[in-house]
């Protein structure tokens, strides 16, 4: 979930489709799209029916973070970074 986050916090406002996201974070589609489901139900990610940029192509759907998945994005970066500056200073 932490790589799915960070993908998606990197262009917030941003759409994204499935297949964008299994290449950025390497996730397979057996482990990304029950991640997207649930943390649709928990309200971090919204999902909507795109139409095909090109003629002919089916319908596809698209993700972005809610403002709850952008504040916990944030936080979970925020922490990353404090975990990093301890492991710094050992």
């Amino acid at each position: 979930m932490l790589l799915l986050l960070n993908a998606l916090s990197v262009r917030t406002p941003q759409w994204r489709h499935g297949y964008e996201l299994m290449k950025e974070t390497g996730l397979q589609s057996g482990t990304l799209y029950p991640l997207l489901m649930r943390m649709s139900e928990q309200a971090l990610v919204e999902a909507e029916w795109r139409e095909p940029e090109r003629p002919g192509r089916p319908p596809r759907h698209a993700y972005r973070l809610t403002a709850a998945g952008v504040a916990l994005a944030g936080e979970v970066a925020q922490r990353a970074g404090g975990i990093a500056q301890e492991f710094a200073r050992a």
